[in-house]
C-alpha cells in the first residue's frame, strides 16, 4: 500500500512515496499602512519626552522654576475661562491672543499690499531695483525694537505704534522674495510678450504674477512669522491687550506657570499660521 503525503500540486513520485510540491507563488509582504505613521511619531515623541525630562530636571535644579506638572495644574486653571473679562487690564488668555492677532493681521495685511507690488518693479525695472535695493539691503537688518519708538514718535499711541512696527519688520521678505521670483522669469516668456505687444499690465497679469506666485507666497510664509514675533515684543514695550504685555504681567506677579504656558501658546500659534501658509504654497506651487 502506497503512502501519500500531499502538500500542493502537481505531484512527484520517488520511492513509492507520492510527493506533491507546492509551486503557489507567495503573495509579496506588503509593509503596513502603519509604518509611515510611526516613523513620525516615535521620533517626535522621544523629542517631547526629552524635553520634559530636561524640564523636571531644571525644575528640581532651580527652587523657583515650576515643574511640568505644576504648569500642567496652571494650564487646566488658566484655560477654564480664556474669555473672562473682569476690566480693561484683566481678561482671559483668550482676548489676549486675539488682541494680538489682530495686530498682526493689520501690519502684516499692509505689509503685503506695500510689499508685493513694490517687489514687482523691483524685479521688474532695473533702475528702481539699483536705486531701492540698497536702502532694503539696510534697513532689513534693523531691530524691530529699534523701530518702535520711532512709530510712538510718529502716531503718538502705542496701537499704532505696534502695528507699524510689524509692518516695517515684516515687508522685507515680500519684497526680495518677490523681486528674485521676478528676476527668475525665463527671457523667452518676456520676448514672445513684448513680439506680441502686451501692455506692461497684461504681462504683469497673465506672465509675471503666475510665474511668481510661489515665490511670493514663500515670502508671506516668512513675513507672518516675523510678525508673529515682533509683536510679543512691541506689546512688552508698550503694555496694553495682548499676549506680549500679559507676559510681563505674569513676571510682575510672578507666576511663572503662566509665563511657560504662554510661551507654548506663542509657539502653537506662530506653527498654525506657518504651516498654514505652508499648504496653501504648495497649491500653488508648479517650479519643476
Amino acid at each position: 500500500m502506497k503512502k501519500t503525503a500531499q502538500i500542493s500540486a502537481p505531484t512527484a513520485v520517488e520511492s513509492g512515496t507520492v510527493v506533491t510540491l507546492n509551486l503557489t507563488p507567495k503573495r509579496a509582504v506588503r509593509p503596513p499602512r502603519l509604518r509611515p505613521l510611526m516613523q513620525r511619531l516615535i521620533p517626535a515623541l522621544c523629542g517631547l519626552l526629552l524635553m520634559l525630562l530636561v524640564w523636571q530636571i531644571a525644575a528640581l535644579w532651580s527652587s523657583g522654576f515650576p515643574t511640568p506638572y505644576a504648569t500642567w495644574q496652571a494650564a487646566l486653571t488658566l484655560f477654564a475661562d480664556p474669555f473672562y473679562n473682569a476690566g480693561p487690564n484683566d481678561q482671559g488668555i483668550g482676548w489676549n491672543v486675539l488682541a494680538s492677532l489682530q495686530r498682526v493681521a493689520v501690519g502684516f495685511g499692509l505689509a503685503a499690499l506695500v510689499g508685493i507690488p513694490a517687489g514687482f518693479l523691483l524685479g521688474r525695472f532695473t533702475f528702481v531695483s539699483r536705486m531701492f535695493s540698497p536702502i532694503v539691503a539696510l534697513l532689513r537688518p534693523v531691530s524691530p525694537l529699534a523701530w518702535l519708538p520711532i512709530g510712538l514718535l510718529l502716531f503718538q499711541r502705542a496701537e499704532p505704534a505696534s502695528s507699524w512696527t510689524i509692518f516695517i519688520c515684516s515687508i522685507w521678505p515680500m519684497v526680495i522674495n518677490t523681486a528674485e521670483g521676478v528676476q527668475r522669469i525665463p527671457q523667452d516668456y518676456l520676448n514672445v510678450a513684448r513680439v506680441l505687444q502686451l501692455s506692461e499690465w497684461t504681462v504683469m497679469r497673465r506672465i509675471l504674477f503666475p510665474a511668481v506666485l510661489p515665490a511670493v507666497l514663500t515670502g508671506v510664509r516668512l513675513s507672518i512669522g516675523i510678525a508673529w514675533l515682533v509683536i510679543v515684543a512691541a506689546e512688552m514695550l508698550t503694555g496694553g491687550l495682548g499676549i506680549g504685555f500679559w507676559i510681563w504681567n505674569e513676571w510682575n506677579n510672578l507666576n511663572v506657570e503662566n509665563i511657560l504656558i504662554a510661551i507654548l501658546i506663542i509657539g502653537v500659534v506662530g506653527l498654525l499660521l506657518e504651516q498654514g501658509l505652508m499648504l496653501l504654497a504648495r497649491r500653488f506651487t508648479w517650479d519643476k
